[in-house]
This record gives structure tokens, C-alpha cells and sequence, in this order.
């Protein structure tokens, strides 16, 4: 997967550039003061002084702190897309997708603390967090309906796909955020994947050692 600096620099024009580099300056200005106060705590003054960009420049990229602190940014749902369509065409959707979608994981890895820390503060943002995540869906639809030749609007297979992928995605933040990152996140993703690739059959996490019962619910 591409990471967003190849983006910037290779799709973007110097004015663009710019842009973007502060836009990512502000968004993670507001991860840093959101979650080390709290977000109610937080002021947009303090996240744009932070950023050394004015107030006025702050709305420019961003409607609140909270779209600073849990909004989507285009360029990443353009990466999801390119990410899963460069898969290996032999690969099942599933497969393809939990490659995707770990990875991604990966590489924001030093933002999830951050923003998660910040919900934390403030458990109202968990909602419009998960909200955040349809832009991303839609790109996952529209590129699994690709790979399987398949029409979106009337087959059940992309969205059915792309919906219990998400429902494993936010479980796991879910559960990490409840663990207070005490757990790895990299594991409780994996073992959500697990647990579909099963058929969620019931099991316990690899770490407990508990009896894993396979018989699909």
C-alpha cells in the first residue's frame, strides 16, 4: 500500500502539497491535545495555534475539532481503493480485504492511540467515529464488486462482504479501546479475521488459552 507522503508527492502539485502537509499538520495537532485533554477541553484556537496556521485556516480544512480528531481524509479512501484493487487477482475478496485493512492499520498505527485516547475522554465521538467509516465502505463495495464481475445494486456478496469487514473493524477498536490498549491491536484484528474466516464459530483469543469451539453460530 502506498503510504500518504507517495500520494502528496506524486499526485499533487506543489500548491497541493502545501495544502495537504497542513491539513495533516492541524489533524495531528488535534489528536495530540484531544486526547492528552480531552476534547471538551480543547479549544480550536489551541489546535490551529498548535499547527502555527490561523483559526481561519483551520476551517478551511476542517467544519470542527472533532472532524480534526475522527474525520476521514480523501486521500485515504482513494488509498483503500488502489491498495485492494492492486491485490492478487487469485486472492479471495475476504483474503484481499483483511490485507487491505491490516495494513491500513499499520500504517495509521500512531494515530490510533491518539484518537482512540481522545474517545476515551469523551465516548459521545465513538458513534460519529464508526460514521466517519461509510466513505471507506462505499470504496470497498465499489472495488469488490470489481474483482467478482458483480453488480452492487443487485447482488448481495459486496456489501454483505464489506459490511461484516467493518463490523470486524469497529469490534476490534472496540474491544482495544475497552482493553485500554493494553492488548495488541495488530492481535485482536487478526483474531476478529480469524473468527469470520471460521464461519464465527465461537472461540477465545489465542492469549487465554481457552478451548476454541469451531461449529459455526
Amino acid at each position: 500500500m502506498c503510504h500518504a507522503n507517495d500520494v502528496t508527492q506524486t499526485s499533487l502539485g506543489r500548491r497541493d502539497r502545501k495544502r495537504e502537509a497542513t491539513h495533516q499538520s492541524l489533524r495531528a495537532a488535534a489528536l495530540r491535545l484531544g486526547a492528552e485533554r480531552g476534547v471538551q477541553h480543547v479549544t480550536v484556537e489551541e489546535i490551529a495555534n498548535e499547527a502555527d496556521v490561523s483559526v481561519r485556516t483551520f476551517y478551511d480544512h476542517f467544519s470542527s475539532k472533532q472532524d480534526a480528531i475522527i474525520g476521514f481524509d480523501e486521500w485515504r479512501v482513494t488509498q483503500l481503493r488502489d491498495a485492494l484493487r492492486a491485490r492478487p487477482a487469485h486472492e479471495s475478496p475476504r483474503i484481499a480485504l483483511r490485507a487491505v485493512l491490516r495494513e491500513l492499520i499499520v500504517e495509521s498505527s500512531a494515530e490510533w492511540p491518539l484518537r482512540m485516547q481522545a474517545v476515551a475522554e469523551d465516548p459521545t465521538m465513538l458513534p460519529h467515529m464508526f460514521a466517519s467509516f461509510v466513505a471507506y465502505e462505499r470504496a470497498i463495495v465499489e472495488v469488490i464488486a470489481e474483482r467478482t464481475g458483480t453488480d452492487p445494486t443487485l447482488d448481495l456478496f459486496p456489501t454483505l462482504l464489506t459490511t461484516v469487514a467493518s463490523g470486524a473493524f469497529r469490534a476490534t477498536m472496540t474491544v482495544w479501546r475497552a482493553n485500554a490498549g493494553t492488548v495488541d491491536l495488530l492481535t485482536i484484528f487478526d483474531d476478529a479475521f480469524a473468527n469470520l474466516a471460521r464461519g464465527l464459530g465461537w472461540s477465545r483469543s489465542p492469549s487465554n488459552g481457552a478451548h476454541q469451539e469451531t461449529t459455526p453460530c
